[in-house]
């Protein structure tokens, strides 16, 4: 019975099924407050009992220890309150319990070390208190331990060390002292610990991954000191190194940086020491390199342009000296990059301008020399800094344009090319040179003016004559049209306004959509542009006109000022009384519904693949490097545009809100919904709070459109039911989640694809605290990559075994 919609009284008539054997009622949040009945305790038959988020109050009642036939008991996500009670310790067949996301208080109880057999405990998110039992530590077959985000305290017991069958140890966010036992890892597999955010102190374990599993190795915040372990550069299967926030000193060992698989390495705010080594270039996976704040010295390895994957590097406040190496312009995807607070002494290498990601850059406080290039004005990432060097030479007069002036504080020798208009601003001198050159060249500009403004009169006087009236007359009331626009531009334009307006006719409209009408225009350049006329409604009320034209100025702002390759581009903005233009980059293959619901259309999985981590990157750009994050609020296979390669762009955010409260009212603007039925979080529904957990949501949706090729709604899915439904049910029954793998996409890829469902179903969560955030989706999605896999080898072998007109039909496959 799980995943379904139920609502009012939970049938306890089930207690008369004296046969039952499992009872699974998972995710169905929608029942009436009950709490559990003592006649449950008359199936003695019953081996699984999964009543998680099915609105459970009231406490764990005592006679729980009396139904000793369970081996699965789940409780989670409910609203259980009180002790645990000891008699669960009599469940002597207990292999699994989940008690996770409840308002459970007290301490363990002792009696839990009675349950010989249990495998898997999570009590996590609760507020325990107390230590944790020295006998549930000593449990001969327990794998999995996750006790994260209590109030427990005391230390770990030293028995935990001695285990050989623990994998999992997540016990972060709690009040933990002491010191770690010193042989945690080193007679088990451990594939997961995670103890940070407490007060552990002493060294860190040195045999902790010599079970050759260890993926997760997460300590942050904590009091740890000494060394890194030398033998932690042979964990090779590691995913995730974080110990940052501690005490640790000496040098890093030779070659954790390079470790082949992790993605990130986080070291930051410690007192290490030493050099960067260049096994950096060996970190083919790494999208996060965070050393910040320690006492690193030595230069930065041109090696780093090996480690291709970094999206994010943090060396700042060490004692870096040498140049920036130009190598690191080959970090193609690289969106932040943070060196400030070193001794770094070289000039700003040219090969920075070809980081076309990156959105953070902050260079200041080191002894950098020489001008800032020119090239750099193709970036404008949205936070430059170049402060406090010794900076020489022209200010970029785009850098000026773009209000950075405090971000060339602190550098004697820069002056600037123009006259800045803020007295707030800091003071830079003009460049002798430049100010003639610019005198000159505002007469020239005269000059031109004049000229064209006689060849305008002489060409109107001449149509007159020709008898030319009505295109003139056209022709005015275009340019009467264009001079009332308000222009905003947000990069530098190749074109000229006034094809935008002059090409705004039947002939060019590419669609329709909820907000307006979008054109595709071929410029004289040779390049085109999306263009889409926003539909406007003037409200009864003057005021709430104002305050909703500030909005969507405020909302298309903020969509200029962002900067990322998985985040559509506009160019510009054309305001009026009674029309907005917004000037986008046009997207040759159009959006993700068509490619996927069109009837000539397909995508392979690895182009779905690409195109769902795109939009995750974008989306995560968005929750987790802009302050304050933005929501997107209408994620949909719609609003993702694909490029000529496929790759994705995620477009129409913000927006819609405030269109739709324009059109809707005076007093539904606080309370309107945007968003598209099929992809609307549960809790949006009823709440009109718009979270990044909503967008989570949203994306799981997306997901699960690329894994079937189904639309979100179907009726075939039944009366009131959506793709999140039938997914649930089919992965539920046996054998039926194979079904519901698209039937057009090669078979090789079935296994890749499973592991993006169960993101997909992850995602898709009822409760918003069990969604993954959007950067973890991308990590993941990052490992089910099927061409990091064997799955497109064997495609492309099979591909070239086929003949030409075979090679490329998924029936074949």
């Amino acid at each position: 019975m799980s995943y379904n919609l139920f609502s009012g009284t939970f049938p306890i008539s089930i207690v008369n099924l004296t046969n039952l054997e499992t009872i699974n009622f998972n995710e169905n949040p929608d029942f009436d407050a009950w709490q559990l009945p003592e006649e449950l305790t008359q199936l003695t038959k019953l081996k699984r009992m999964i009543l998680s988020t099915s609105s459970i109050t009231g406490t764990i009642p005592s006679w729980i220890g009396n139904m000793t036939s369970l081996t699965d008991l789940e409780l989670s996500g409910n609203s259980l309150t009180g002790w645990i009670p000891s008699t669960i310790g009599r469940l002597e067949n207990l292999e699994l319990l989940e008690l996770y996301y409840n308002k459970l208080d007290g301490v363990m109880p002792n009696e839990l070390g009675n349950l010989t057999r249990l495998l898997d405990m999570d009590i996590s998110v609760n507020r325990l208190t107390g230590k944790i039992p020295w006998s549930l530590c000593e449990l001969p077959k327990l794998k999995v331990l996750q006790l994260y985000n209590n109030c427990l305290t005391g230390e770990i017991p030293a028995s935990i060390g001695n285990s050989t069958s623990l994998t999992t140890l997540s016990l972060y966010e709690n009040f933990l002292t002491g010191e770690l036992p010193s042989h945690l890892g080193e007679f088990s597999e451990l594939v997961v610990l995670e103890l940070s955010e407490n007060r552990l102190f002493g060294e860190l374990p040195r045999e902790v991954c010599k079970g050759g599993k260890l993926g997760y190795f997460l300590v942050l915040d904590n009091l740890f000191s000494g060394e890194l372990p030398e033998n932690y550069v042979k964990c090779e299967s590691l995913l995730r190194f974080r110990v940052s926030y501690n005490r640790l000193h000496g040098p890093i060992p030779k070659g954790l940086l390079g470790l082949p698989h992790a993605y990130i390495i986080d070291l930051g705010f410690n007192l290490l020491e030493g050099t960067i080594d260049e096994a950096i270039g060996n970190a083919k996976n790494l999208s996060a390199l965070f050393l910040q704040s320690n006492r690193i010295s030595g230069s930065m390895p041109s090696e780093i342009s090996g480690a291709k994957s970094l999206v994010k590097i943090d060396l700042s406040n060490n004692l870096l000296a040498g140049p920036v190496p130009p190598e690191i312009g080959e970090l193609k995807i690289l969106n932040l990059l943070l060196l400030q607070d070193n001794k770094l002494s070289s000039s700003i290498p040219e090969s920075l301008s070809s980081l076309r990601s990156l959105n953070v850059l902050n260079l200041s406080n080191n002894l950098l020399t020489g001008p800032i290039p020119e090239s750099l004005c193709e970036l404008l990432p949205n936070s430059l800094d170049f402060s406090n060097n010794q900076l020489s030479g022209p200010i970029p007069v785009p850098l000026l344009r773009e209000g950075l002036m405090e971000s060339f504080a602190g550098n004697p020798g820069l002056c600037t090319s123009v006259i800045l208009n803020s007295s707030s601003d800091p003071f830079f001198p003009l460049c002798p040179q430049e100010n003639r050159r610019r005198k000159l060249n505002g007469i020239w500009l005269i000059a031109a003016s004049l000229v064209l403004a006689i060849i305008g009169v002489l060409l109107l006087i001449r149509r007159r004559f020709n008898g030319d009236g009505v295109d003139v007359d056209r022709e005015g009331s275009l340019t009467s049209t264009l001079s009332s626009y308000d222009v905003t531009s947000f990069h530098k334009l190749s074109f000229d306004q006034h094809e935008i307006v002059q090409a705004l006719i039947e002939k060019n409209i590419v669609g329709h959509g909820g907000s307006g009408t979008v054109y595709k225009i071929e410029l004289s350049n040779g390049e085109s542009v999306a263009v889409k006329k926003l539909w406007t409604r003037k409200t009864k009320d003057l005021t709430l006109d104002k305050l909703l034209d500030r909005e969507l100025k405020s909302e298309v702002e903020t969509l200029g000022s962002i900067r990322h390759k998985n985040i559509v581009k506009l160019y510009c903005c054309f305001s009026s009384l009674d029309t907005n233009l917004l000037v986008y980059e046009y997207m040759p293959n159009g959006n993700l519904w068509d490619a996927l619901h069109g009837e000539k259309s397909f995508l392979d999985w690895p182009t779905r693949h690409q195109i769902a981590l795109g939009v995750a990157q974008g989306l995560a750009y968005l929750h987790h490097d802009l302050q304050p994050p933005i929501v997107h609020r209408d994620i949909k296979s719609t609003n993702i545009l694909l490029n000529v390669d496929f790759q994705p762009k995620v477009a129409d955010f913000g927006i819609a809100k405030v269109l739709q409260a324009k059109g809707a009212g005076k007093d539904s603007s606080t309370t309107i919904i945007a968003g598209t039925y099929g992809y609307l979080a549960p809790e949006y529904a009823y709440s009109c709070k718009a979270t990044t957990k909503c967008d989570v949501y949203s994306f799981g949706i997306v997901l699960m459109e690329l894994i079937t090729g189904r639309k979100p709604t179907d009726v075939e899915f039944g009366e009131n039911k959506n793709i999140t439904s039938w997914v649930a049910w089919k992965v539920a029954s046996n054998g039926g989640a194979m079904d519901i793998l698209d039937n057009r996409l090669s078979c090789l890829f079935k296994d890749e694809m499973m592991q993006v469902l169960g993101i997909a179903l992850r995602c898709t969560c009822t409760m918003p605290s069990l969604r993954p955030a959007m950067n973890e989706v991308v990590q993941l999605l990052m490992e089910s990559d099927p061409c990091k896999l064997k799955s497109c080898k064997a495609l492309n072998k099979l591909n070239k075994s086929l003949p030409a007109t075979e090679a490329n039909d998924p029936n074949d496959l």
